[in-house]
């Protein structure tokens, strides 16, 4: 037991090491309920912008930044207390929505279309979960059919452009297991009310919808947590 301990810190080291290599970083506490989440991450989104990967495919690193809708879905997904499940979260970022889902006891996916953001998450599921989260690639507009669905889903601030509303909509409904829940955190982007309208068109149940102030130095933002029901069986 010891030595696997060992092991797993050796192998955290690495993967930090190699982060450093590559990226300047910095490091955030956040507080979710009881736990005080350490998060290494790039210093700066801007830093990691790419004219290549825009023309591309107009990708931008967002996944670098840590977004005030993510520490409150954190929050939320630990308050709420559901039963333990196999979950999913869409566009993990640096992994704290994920770590979170794991404290809460559950079996977590965490998922990004960058690969950068999965290493990260992998380095920060280690430092605080002592242990790896499972993590895949994933692009939202080719889902591989081998991809099983879940009971839960989790994404916050996926809905920042107009695009997004049907693309996050049709998503969820492909990897939301039949009578499952999905949880969406917003700040009141643009694609907000386009996305429930998608889920509705799509058969997908759309039930309360939380509000939580987030409150940090001069960042002030209400966000939305929408619950989507999956489609029964």
């Amino acid at each position: 037991m010891r030595d696997a301990a060992k092991k797993g810190e050796a192998r955290d080291e690495r993967l930090v090491a190699e982060l450093e290599r590559r990226f300047v970083t910095i490091n955030d506490d956040v507080c979710v309920g009881e736990h005080t989440v350490n998060l290494i991450r790039p210093r700066s989104a801007e830093d990691l912008i790419s004219e290549t990967d825009f023309e591309r495919d107009e990708r931008l690193p967002y996944w670098a930044e840590l977004w005030p809708s993510s520490t409150v879905l954190a929050h939320f997904i630990l308050e709420a207390k559901l039963p333990a499940v196999r979950a999913i979260e869409l566009g993990c970022g640096v992994g704290l929505v994920s770590i979170a889902g794991t404290l809460a006891g559950h079996q977590m996916l965490a998922t990004d279309y960058y690969d950068e953001a999965l290493l990260f998450a992998r380095a920060n599921a280690f430092r605080n979960l002592g242990r790896e989260i499972e993590v895949k690639a994933l692009d939202w507009r080719e889902i591989p059919a081998e991809l099983p669905r879940f009971e839960l889903v989790l994404a916050s601030d996926v809905l920042y452009e107009s695009r997004y509303a049907e693309l996050v909509a049709r998503t969820i409904d492909r990897v939301l297991a039949p009578g499952g829940c999905a949880y969406v955190a917003d700040p009141g982007r643009i694609a907000a009310g386009a996305f429930v309208e998608a889920c509705e068109g799509l058969g997908l149940r759309i039930g309360t919808k939380a509000t939580r102030p987030y409150l940090a130095g001069k960042v002030r933002q209400t966000i939305s947590v929408y619950e989507v029901r999956g489609r029964m069986a």
